[in-house]
């Protein structure tokens, strides 16, 4: 009996015998999201910043706004604090899942 490239993948505590392909094995593990780090959800280019380190905001206050698709998106905060840091500059192009705005 020849031998095949299987290997075990666990579901609800559920061991499964099958092939895994090498576009599965070499994923990206998933993360959770982080409340204080604001990322881009899709590429684009960023028309405004409506903050400044050291400015307080608040839940669902706009941070930036970002261009994508002839789209006008506005990023919100996820949480209260302080912006820490803002990565991009007006005019900056940037990718999917790119850290713009930080908040402590």
């Amino acid at each position: 009996m020849e031998k095949k490239d299987t290997d075990k993948l666990v579901i609800d505590h559920t061991a499964y015998t099958t092939r895994l392909s090498p576009r599965f094995v070499s994923r990206k593990p998933y993360e959770p999201p982080v409340p204080g780090k604001i990322h881009s959800f899709i590429p684009g280019t960023v028309v405004e910043i409506l903050v400044k380190p050291g400015d307080k905001v608040k839940e669902g206050d706009d941070l930036v706004i970002l261009e994508a698709m002839k789209m006008k998106n506005r990023l919100k905060s996820h949480t209260d604090g302080k912006v820490v840091a803002v990565n991009v500059s007006t005019g900056d192009r940037v990718t999917k899942g790119a850290v713009l705005v930080e908040i402590a």
